[in-house]
């Protein structure tokens, strides 16, 4: 089954079958997570880096952000069987929104800040990432293998 993931939303599976899909990464971060013991994984599409701009939308949504949404994403995946020492984190997005001009807010910079913050604290590091540039990516993850890529302008490329 392919599932798609909106922007301030996750999804997880256990199904070997399944694709976990989110479009339209700008600025916003994807960030995949398998377990290839468990056989678990999920991708979380979080937009602005902390929740304190709006913690009403956050207590509603905590995906949204990255400070609420990355832990409540790991909570998820523990609760379905995931080891934090066996994690396979990739990430992808974090580019800059204004293509030829000035990024004032510098969203996807913060965004990728926020993250590799919490992963820091937690001591859970990534395997790999594709962020930064100006241009929007599609990230993919094959439950079963773990596999992800990305595409972008009609190029794929494993990440």
């Amino acid at each position: 089954m392919k599932y798609t993931v909106g922007v301030a939303a996750m999804k997880i599976s256990g199904d070997p079958g399944d694709v976990i899909v989110t479009h339209a990464l700008g600025s916003c971060l994807g960030i995949a997570v398998h377990d290839p013991d468990a056989g678990v994984g999920g991708i979380l599409h979080v937009m602005m880096p902390k929740s304190s701009i709006n913690p009403e939308k956050a207590e509603r949504n905590p995906f949204m952000f990255v400070d609420t949404g990355v832990p409540a994403f790991f909570q998820c995946l523990y609760a379905a069987g995931v080891v934090k020492a066996r994690l396979v984190v990739k990430v992808a997005g974090g580019a800059s929104a204004q293509v030829g001009a000035s990024d004032r807010f510098e969203i996807g910079k913060r965004n990728m800040t926020m993250l590799k913050k919490l992963l820091w604290k937690n001591d859970v590091f990534m395997a790999a990432d594709d962020v930064g540039g100006s241009g929007a990516r599609t990230m993919y993850l094959e439950i079963g293998s773990g596999r992800t890529w990305l595409s972008s302008s009609g190029v794929e490329r494993d990440l």
